[in-house]
């Protein structure tokens, strides 16, 4: 993991702390909600990722006498430096379940603690939860794309510098199943995967030279690099004697991988050389460029495709390259807080808050969440966030709350889990989700309400601080 200090942060935040912290409201207590207002991808839901991050990081969160010195070159004052020097997060986080799946509007993390550490923490969350949020969700959509078929990572060297560490988290989150990204296998307990580059092929005087020795340093897992040359004409007959020597010495070539070209015809020849020589195991891996429609394609074009390596698209959230998560204040001395707006949309909800997820009997979502007022359960009807006279009945349904005590007084309240455990709740959580929600044109719109009381308390703020 990344070496964060308490520098990793946004200088107004800083200047803002010092503020508060001259002004007499250093111990003033805030409640800060997380969300986003648009999903990403043009999809029907999102990967909430990140969150196991935030709280390792959050608690051994400081300055350091590194960054100490630097604030006092830029200006900060003696005494706040002190009081830096002793910073520690003390707060409490409410927060959905890792891997759970998230929709826009709704609080999906909730901070409260003395308003200079939530303000001091701000930046580290969204950056944390935002990028790892986006690619955790496209990478979602491209296991739906690929149904069982493997997906590595292949996406590091395509990464926005040390991102790609962190993108290897999400995806596997997301669905992936391996990674090239050597740092996040050993970190994280990921699969790591990779074949050859073409240089290796050109380094020797010929393909099958390269293949062969290739093939005799790895024999248990050898996967050869085809389209150096010529795919049909070269790569793949060159593939095929390196697999018959295998073969001799009671090994298997694991796969082949096609790099450019038409790839569902390339698969297609490929499988039919492949067979014709008895080497019907051989899988096909495929690379360049996919993303999940790409894969889709493939797949509805019967692409006899084994392995999809995904690079760029993967770990820059082509084409959204970020999600639009944003923090705002909705509770600090003792009342509650509102951000207006022109825009209806980036009006924020005040108060402390929970959000129920409704169920239909089964137990899968219904299609709908509904925010109120914290201690508040349920009620039987929501209203429309943005449009006063849209509601919707929930009578006769089930429920769930989804904000979790995660951190009390600075301190965890269980232990980290592993990537695997939040990977698999999440893919039994996308099972929960109806298949109109999953389409990757037009989806079905996840419906977010408010409570009457929430809703009332919102219009009642707005009127006062229109006055």
């Amino acid at each position: 993991m990344f070496d964060y200090t308490a520098t990793y942060t946004d200088y107004y935040q800083l200047t803002m702390a010092q503020v508060y912290y001259y002004s007499g409201q250093k111990e003033n207590r805030a409640v800060f909600d997380y969300f986003f207002r648009k999903l990403p991808f043009e999809g029907g839901y999102a990967v909430f990722a990140g969150l196991e991050d935030l709280l390792d990081t959050l608690q051994d969160f400081r300055f350091n006498e590194r960054d100490l010195e630097f604030l006092k070159a830029n200006g900060f004052r003696d005494e706040f430096i002190r009081y830096l020097a002793g910073f520690r997060f003390t707060g409490n986080i409410r927060a959905s379940y890792e891997g759970d799946l998230i929709f826009p509007v709704r609080p999906v993390v909730q901070v409260e603690a003395n308003i200079i550490e939530a303000q001091i923490i701000e930046t580290l969350l969204l950056n944390i939860l935002n990028f790892q949020t986006l690619i955790a969700t496209k990478a979602s959509r491209m296991r739906l794309a690929a149904g069982e078929r493997k997906l590595v990572d292949f996406g590091l060297r395509r990464a926005q510098g040390p991102g790609g560490y962190y993108a290897a988290r999400a995806a596997f989150l997301g669905g992936f199943d391996a990674t090239s990204n050597v740092r996040a296998g050993r970190d994280y307990g990921i699969q790591v995967s990779g074949t050859m580059a073409h240089s290796f092929i050109e380094n020797y005087e010929d393909e099958l030279t390269a293949f062969s020795i290739y093939a005799e340093e790895h024999p248990d897992n050898c996967v050869l690099l085809v389209d150096t040359y010529d795919t049909l004409r070269s790569g793949l007959p060159n593939a095929v004697r390196t697999a018959k020597i295998l073969e001799e010495k009671g090994y298997r070539l694991n796969s082949i991988r096609l790099d450019s070209g038409d790839l569902a015809y390339l698969a297609r020849k490929s499988r039919e050389l492949l067979d014709k020589a008895g080497l019907n195991y051989v899988r096909i891996a495929a690379s360049n460029q996919l993303d999940e429609h790409i894969i889709k394609s493939l797949l509805d074009q019967h692409a006899p495709i084994d392995i999809f390596g995904v690079g760029t698209s993967l770990v820059t959230g082509h084409p959204d390259g970020a999600l639009d998560g944003v923090y705002k204040l909705a509770f600090s001395n003792g009342l509650p807080r509102i951000k207006l707006s022109e825009n209806p949309g980036k009006t924020t909800l005040p108060h402390r808050k929970q959000v129920y997820r409704i169920l239909e009997e089964d137990n899968s979502f219904a299609g709908a969440e509904v925010v109120t007022m914290i201690g508040e359960q349920a009620p039987e009807t929501m209203y429309h966030p943005f449009y006063p006279d849209r509601s919707f009945s929930l009578q006769n349904t089930g429920n769930e709350p989804l904000l979790h005590e995660m951190m009390v007084n600075g301190t965890r309240l269980s232990p980290t889990l592993s990537l695997h455990e939040i990977a698999s709740f999440s893919r039994e959580q996308l099972k929960r989700l109806p298949s109109e929600y999953k389409r990757f044109h037009n989806p079905h719109v996840y419906k977010i309400g408010l409570s009457s009381r929430l809703r009332s308390e919102r219009d009642r703020l707005t009127e006062e601080f229109k006055k």
